[in-house]
């Protein structure tokens, strides 16, 4: 039977990323011979980003029990991005996200200084979420 110690560092890459993403880390303990890892997260990206994680380390994760739930309240993390000349939201989403369509997630996250997803200046330093 694998100790809390020997779990903890099989699944610390999970742990730690975690805060890196804007999740809460609840708590990690063993509970039914199994490492129980509870958090909360601000989007279902960053929850499958977290499942990503912990089939990488171990497809089957039979020793693991993940509780990640959905807390909206939290805030997804950011990057920013400085506009280029001849860059549009889409554009930009494309880079990011590997598609245009996205671009409205680029939006909502600059609501305070942009009033139309068409008009960016460049020189203008917008948040892209995660």
């Amino acid at each position: 039977m694998p100790t809390l110690d020997q779990l903890t560092a099989k699944y610390q890459r999970v742990i730690d990323m975690v805060p890196q993403v804007g999740a809460s880390l609840k708590n990690v303990h063993i509970e039914n011979d199994k490492l129980l890892i509870r958090a909360a997260v601000p989007n279902e990206d960053i929850k499958n980003q977290i499942w990503n994680t912990i089939k990488s380390i171990d497809p089957s994760y039979t020793d693991l029990t993940a509780d990640i739930i959905i807390d909206s309240s939290l805030p997804a993390p950011t990057r920013n991005y400085t506009v280029q000349p001849g860059d549009t939201l889409s554009k930009i989403a494309r880079q990011f996200y590997g598609d245009a369509n996205a671009y409205m997630k680029i939006f909502e996250a600059n609501t305070d200084q942009l009033k139309d997803p068409n008009m960016i200046k460049v020189g203008q330093v917008l948040k892209v979420p995660r």
